[in-house]
């Protein structure tokens, strides 16, 4: 069985109604991502932090898989896949799939803000992290999610899996963001790279058969190409 390994970004998840801050002039829900999305953020107004990420998790248990989730999804029939994402959303795993990395964290997890093997998995009935909750060590908890300045703990994983692609997708990101973008130059050369979406996206590589739609269309002419359907 190939091994199709897929990276995603956040227009995998634009249909199904998750906003991006990349295309608003570096604003998310009208706050600058260097007050919410990073370590000197948090330390700086943690209370701000926490209510922000605990609105983006109740908006996201309003939110539904798209096509292009449960497309990839599918392809598990045909295909060992693995998917890549910088998304926080767990889209995926509602779709279906089974084998997911996660670059930049779970917003369904809080974490220790002292030590990052702590993580505890929050649910719909208790979704929000208030200032004063506390991991077993006494550290308050915060959001499971890389911010800008930190490390990417799972990139070295994401580069193995990467370098196994028998077939490469790319799907919803503009490859501006390290180390995530990187991951491009670990896949053999002649290996087919795909690309899922409308916009033009500038990559190195001139090989690229470039899908130019959103994610649900995208995946089915996707499946369409790979399976010869």
């Amino acid at each position: 069985m190939k091994k199709l390994v897929v990276l995603t970004g956040a227009g995998m998840s634009a249909e199904s109604g998750i906003s991006t801050f990349r295309d608003s002039d570096g604003l998310w829900e009208q706050h600058n991502v260097e007050d919410v999305a990073t370590p000197e953020g948090f330390a700086a107004n943690p209370r701000l932090v926490l209510d922000f990420y605990n609105q983006r998790r109740r908006q996201l248990l309003t939110c539904h898989p798209n096509g292009g989730h449960t497309g990839l999804a599918e392809l598990e029939k045909y295909f060992d896949v693995t998917i890549i994402t910088q998304n926080i959303d767990n889209l995926h795993e509602k779709a279906g799939s089974t084998h997911i990395i996660h670059l930049h964290g779970e917003l369904m997890n809080a974490r220790s803000s002292a030590d990052p093997s702590l993580i505890y998995p929050l649910s719909a009935e208790k979704c929000d992290i208030h200032l004063g909750d506390l991991c077993e060590k006494g550290s308050q908890l915060r959001p499971d999610v890389v911010w800008f300045g930190e490390a990417v703990p799972m990139i070295a994983e994401a580069a193995r899996i990467t370098e196994q692609a028998d077939i490469f997708v790319i799907i919803g990101t503009s490859m501006n963001v390290y180390p995530a973008a990187g991951l491009l130059g670990y896949v053999h050369k002649k290996v087919p790279v795909y690309l899922i979406d409308p916009k033009d996206v500038h990559t190195n590589r001139y090989d690229i058969h470039h899908i130019k739609k959103g994610a649900s269309e995208g995946v089915k002419e996707l499946k369409q190409l790979l399976l010869g359907e």
